[in-house]
């Protein structure tokens, strides 16, 4: 696993945020941060699982999403938000994580 970013939810609109209209969420400044700070506000209606909304998550690359996240309990099933990546939440010790892998490994 590599560290890849933090996402931290927030209410609060931010300029320049990008929306993921099949998540319902906005998300920003992960491309922008040295340290892979992202920012995440959801839709009141958004799918996603209540931590993921409102506890901050870390997130990791892996090489075999599948093989990261067997036998642990996940919340979200792997799937592509954006080309490229496939990513899975996971949930451990009360907190959200995440997978990511990109596809052109």
């Amino acid at each position: 696993m590599r560290y890849h970013h933090i996402g931290i939810p927030t209410k609060k609109s931010i300029p320049g945020e990008v929306y993921l209209k099949d998540y319902k969420l906005y998300h920003f400044g992960f491309d922008k941060s040295e340290f892979g700070i992202e920012w995440m506000r959801y839709e009141n209606d958004c799918p996603l699982p209540e931590i993921v909304k409102t506890v901050p998550h870390i997130a990791f690359e892996v090489d075999d999403i599948h093989e990261a996240i067997k036998g642990k309990k996940v919340i979200i099933k792997p799937n592509s938000p954006s080309e490229g990546n496939v990513v899975a939440f996971i949930e451990e010790n009360g907190a959200p994580i995440e997978f990511i892998q990109t596809e052109n490994l």
